[in-house]
């Protein structure tokens, strides 16, 4: 199994998802006491939202790509992003790197194909729903996304930042989402895609009256096939 190098950190409680997802699969694919052969490197996710905040893309493009680079120093055969909004910045990690970069969003197309859905309602930050990079990248494969409208992008961008990247995961704020997933269903959205990796922590399938895709896991799925194979 080759080494898979993680880009963590933004935030660390999805990060940690992402290091026992993987670990998981593994030992399900593998049996007995395998586990993934690793690097997770962690960024001060401080300075990173700073940055979200500031539009400094490019400088935070520069900081991501030299982490990815160490990790392909350190011996990682592949690497992951272990986010959503930095992918808006995937090109600069992929133009530092010689090893695959696993994009979470071809990564994500691929399964929503699969399963036959070609309009999705898609949860995540505000610059994931607002700017072009995620749905640019889904319509290439034939994806149509739909984004809340204004107040639900608020409600949804706030739990992020507010609650689930600091360790805290509400009732109050998952029965806001059920109704954001239900006017998504009202619009035509025949599936949806959780598009922050910390939403795991508060939805699930039981929270939808449509199927899920949750970005996290299947971003490890795939890197995971990509490692065995």
């Amino acid at each position: 199994m080759r080494t898979i190098g993680l880009i963590g950190g933004m935030s660390w409680e999805s990060s940690a998802e992402y290091y026992r997802i993987l670990n998981e699969v593994t030992r399900s694919r593998l049996g007995g006491h395998h586990c993934a052969p690793s690097l997770l490197l962690t960024v001060d996710f401080a300075e990173i939202e700073a940055m979200q905040r500031a539009g400094a893309w490019d400088r935070a493009g520069t900081h991501l790509a030299a982490k990815a680079a160490t990790l392909e120093r350190a011996g990682a055969e592949l690497v992951l992003l272990c986010t959503n909004t930095m992918h808006r910045v995937a090109d600069a990690i992929t133009g530092v790197l010689d090893v695959p970069f696993v994009h979470i969003v071809d990564a994500t197309a691929e399964r929503v194909l699969r399963h036959g859905h070609r309009r999705v309602g898609l949860l995540a930050t505000r610059y994931t729903m607002e700017e072009d990079f995620y749905r640019d990248r889904m319509l290439s494969h034939g994806i149509d996304v739909i984004v809340p409208d204004e107040p639900d992008r608020t409600l949804v961008h706030d739990v992020i930042y507010r609650e689930l990247t600091r360790g805290r995961v509400e009732e109050t704020s998952r029965q806001a989402y059920r109704r954001v997933i239900d006017r998504l269903a009202a619009r035509g959205a025949e599936a949806v895609i959780l598009g922050c990796t910390e939403i795991t922590l508060l939805i699930g399938r039981r929270d939808s009256p449509l199927p899920v895709f949750d970005s996290t896991r299947i971003h490890v799925e795939r890197a995971v096939d990509l490692a065995l194979a």
